[in-house]
């Protein structure tokens, strides 16, 4: 595997899974004050802009990271939605 899709896969990972700590935290604490519902949105539909690009381009390593980030992003703007 070339270097370069090392560091992709590397960078998709840490970026993907950097969102479960707040959405577990979000979960158990129902907390949401500190959750930017106007921050969340844009990078949610970013996310799934980028989840479409991938779609488009076939370049599955983008359409993989990025289901799931909008999925755990998605949670989270859910959660803000709804323990306001």
């Amino acid at each position: 595997m070339p270097i370069a899709d090392w560091i992709g896969t590397l960078a998709a990972t840490l970026t993907t899974a950097s969102f479960v700590p707040q959405v577990l935290h979000t979960f158990k604490s129902k907390d949401v004050r500190g959750i930017s519902l106007g921050m969340y949105s844009a990078f949610t539909l970013g996310v799934a802009m980028w989840l479409v690009y991938g779609l488009l381009l076939g370049a599955w390593p983008i359409v993989i990271a990025n289901a799931i980030t909008v999925s755990l992003a998605s949670c989270i703007l859910v959660m803000k939605l709804r323990y306001r």
